[in-house]
């Protein structure tokens, strides 16, 4: 999928006036989730991800620990919906929206394997904001 595909997609799942606060709440969503993912978890969704998106997700991946087998931080979905609005310069129960119109793009953009290895390492509370289907999937 391409970027633009993408940010259209978020824009219209998550109800989003621009594609600038499309942006701003992809990129706020994907930095937050690869600080909460494994680094290496983190760089294989990344390559699979348009650039400017990957770029997001990598930086955040390094900054969090260079060697690709170190733990993402461990934060529930307080954590996650705040870091999102922060970045993303909204509240925290529009960064929940916009975070669950990113994972569901994020859903039909990804190889179904790496999205249940993603998936697995989440929190049951953030795994809740995945498309339906695949939320159930991984507590199965």
């Amino acid at each position: 999928m391409h970027h633009d595909e993408m940010i259209a997609k978020v824009q219209a799942l998550a109800h989003l006036p621009d594609r600038g606060s499309a942006e701003r709440a992809a990129h706020a969503v994907v930095s937050t989730l690869s600080e909460r993912l494994p680094s290496g978890l983190a760089r294989h969704v990344a390559a699979q991800l348009p650039p400017g998106m990957a770029s997001a997700m990598r930086e955040a991946a390094d900054a969090s620990g260079a060697d690709s087998g170190t733990a993402g931080e461990r934060f529930g979905l307080t954590v996650f919906a705040g870091r999102i609005a922060d970045r993303a310069g909204t509240d925290e129960d529009t960064a929940l929206r916009e975070a669950a119109a990113v994972l569901e793009v994020l859903d039909a953009a990804l190889a179904p394997e790496l999205l249940e290895r993603m998936a697995g390492a989440l929190p049951a509370d953030i795994r809740e904001l995945l498309p339906a289907g695949r939320a159930t999937e991984t507590t199965e």
